[in-house]
C-alpha cells in the first residue's frame, strides 16, 4: 500500500471496514488491531511522547562516552586503537543488530521490540561500569545492538502511523536524537564531578533515560497488545508486491549515503574532543565544544528533512550538507583550536543535516511502510558496518602517524563520495 493510499476493506454486516496494513509485516489487521491502532492514534500526544523519549535515547550512549574516553582509557591502560573500539564496537553492532531487527519487528510488533530495546540499552550502559575491560566492550555490544532496533524500526513505524507527515515526524525523531546527544556530552564531565563517581558514575546516570523512555513506551505495548499474533499477520496485504530492496541500485544509493554520512559523524563523535586536547586545550573546554557541535547539529536535523519534505528532488540538500562537513573537517585541519568554535558549529549544521536527510531519504523513496522498513534495515545493516571503521581506522591512522592530518584527509575523501552517490539518492523516484 503506498503512502495516502486507503486501505484495504474487509465487508461485514454493516458495511465495508478499511483495515490497516502492517508496517512490519505487511499483512491486513483485523479489526480487533485496526481498532487498538485508532486508540493509540487517537492520543497523538502519547504517542508523540512516546516517539520522543525513545529518539532521545538513540545517541546518548555513545556521545557521553567522547568526552570520558581519555580517562577510561588510563583505567585500562589502553592504546589508542584500542580505546578506537570503545566508540567502534557499538558502532558495528548497530550495523548487525540492524540485520535482525526487521525480523524481530515482523515476529513481535514494533511496539515490544522498541520496548525492549529500551531496557536492554539501560542493561548495556550499567554493563560497561563494571571493573573489566571484557564488560567494558560488552555492554558496547549490548548497547549497538539496542540502539540498532530503535534506529531500524522508528522510520517504518513513522511511515505506518504518520504517512502524511513522515518528513515532518522524521525531523521530530532526529531532532530529539540529537538533542539527546547534545546533553550528554555536555553534562559528561559535570556530571562525573557533581555524581563523584568518576566516568562510571557519568555514563550510568544514563540508564535512567533508558528506563523513563521504556516506561513511556509502555502504553504503546499495552494498546498493541490488541493487534493480532504473528499467525494472523503472515496473511499478505491486498494488491501488496513485496519489493527486493537489496536488489534495488536506487537502495544501494541511499544505504551508501547513509553509511558514509555515519561514518565521519562517528569518527567526530569517537575523537573530536581527542583531536582538541590533542592540540593543548583543556579537556573541559574540549567537552563543552563537543556538546556544542551536538547542539548546533539540532538545528540542521530539525530544518532539513522539513525541506527535504517539500522539494521533489533533494539534490540541493545533499550539496549542502557534504559542503558544510567538508569544510568543517578542513578547518580541523589547519586551525584546530583557533577556530574550534566555527567548525563546531559549521559541522554541526552539516552532520545534523545529513543524518536527517539520509532518514528522510529512506522514507522518501519508500513507496509503503513495507518498503519503508525493509530499505531502514538494509540502510542501517550495511551503513552502519561501514561506519564501524571509521572510529577505529582514524584511531589506527593517528597511532601509526602521531597526527590528525591523515585521519582528516581520509575523511575529505569521504565527503567527496557522500556527495557523488547522494546525488543519486535525491532523485524524484521511489524503490
Amino acid at each position: 500500500m503506498t503512502a495516502g493510499a486507503p486501505a484495504p476493506e474487509e465487508t461485514r454486516a454493516d458495511g465495508p471496514v478499511r483495515v490497516p496494513v502492517d508496517a512490519e509485516a505487511g499483512a491486513r489487521r483485523p479489526a480487533q488491531g485496526a481498532a487498538a491502532r485508532r486508540a493509540l492514534l487517537a492520543h497523538p500526544a502519547l504517542l508523540l511522547t512516546g516517539i520522543v523519549l525513545a529518539s532521545l535515547n538513540m545517541r546518548v550512549a555513545l556521545a557521553s562516552v567522547a568526552p570520558l574516553v581519555g580517562e577510561m582509557s588510563e583505567a585500562f591502560g589502553l592504546s589508542s586503537t584500542a580505546s578506537s573500539l570503545v566508540t567502534s564496537v557499538p558502532v558495528l553492532f548497530l550495523g548487525l543488530g540492524a540485520l535482525v531487527a526487521p525480523w524481530l519487528g515482523r515476529r513481535f510488533g514494533a511496539e515490544r521490540v522498541l520496548f525492549g530495546a529500551l531496557l536492554l540499552l539501560g542493561v548495556g550502559i550499567l554493563a560497561r561500569l563494571l571493573p573489566s575491560v571484557y564488560a567494558l566492550y560488552g555492554g558496547g555490544v549490548l548497547v549497538g545492538t539496542a540502539i540498532a532496533l530503535l534506529n531500524v524500526l522508528m522510520p517504518g513505524l513513522i511511515k505506518r502511523d504518520f504517512p502524511d507527515r513522515a518528513a515532518a515526524m522524521t525531523s521530530v525523531y532526529t531532532g530529539a536524537m540529537i538533542a539527546g546527544a547534545t546533553v550528554a556530552a555536555a553534562a559528561a564531565v559535570p556530571l562525573e564531578k557533581a555524581l563523584g563517581g568518576g566516568w562510571q558514575a557519568s555514563l550510568g546516570f544514563w540508564s535512567l533515560l533508558a528506563v523513563v523512555a521504556a516506561l513511556g513506551w509502555l502504553p504503546q505495548v499495552l494498546i498493541a497488545r490488541g493487534r493480532p499474533g504473528p499467525a494472523s499477520r503472515a496473511v499478505p496485504a491486498a494488491g501488496a508486491r513485496p519489493v527486493r530492496v537489496w536488489r534495488s541500485a536506487l537502495a544501494w544509493q541511499v544505504t551508501l549515503f547513509m553509511g558514509l554520512q555515519s561514518l565521519w559523524s562517528y569518527v567526530l563523535i569517537a575523537w573530536m574532543p581527542t583531536m582538541f586536547t590533542d592540540h593543548g586545550m583543556s579537556r573541559s573546554t574540549a567537552g563543552v565544544i563537543f556538546a556544542f557541535n551536538n547542539l548546533i547539529q539540532v538545528a540542521g536535523a530539525f530544518a532539513v528533512p522539513l525541506l527535504a519534505g517539500r522539494m521533489r528532488s533533494q539534490r540541493p540538500l545533499i550539496v549542502l550538507v557534504t559542503t558544510l562537513v567538508a569544510a568543517g573537517y578542513a578547518g580541523l585541519l589547519v586551525a584546530p583550536v583557533q577556530g574550534a568554535w566555527l567548525w563546531s558549529a559549521v559541522l554541526g549544521v552539516g552532520q545534523g543535516g545529513a543524518v536527517g536527510l539520509a532518514l528522510t531519504l529512506i522514507v522518501l523513496r519508500s513507496g509503503d511502510a513495507v518498503t519503508a522498513a525493509r530499505l531502514s534495515g538494509m540502510a542501517q545493516t550495511v551503513g552502519y558496518l561501514l561506519a564501524a571503521a571509521g572510529p577505529l581506522a582514524a584511531g589506527v591512522l593517528h597511532q601509526a602517524t602521531g597526527s590528525w592530518t591523515l585521519p582528516i584527509c581520509v575523511v575529505l575523501g569521504v565527503c567527496a563520495a557522500a556527495l557523488a552517490v547522494g546525488l543519486l539518492a535525491a532523485r524524484d523516484r521511489t524503490v
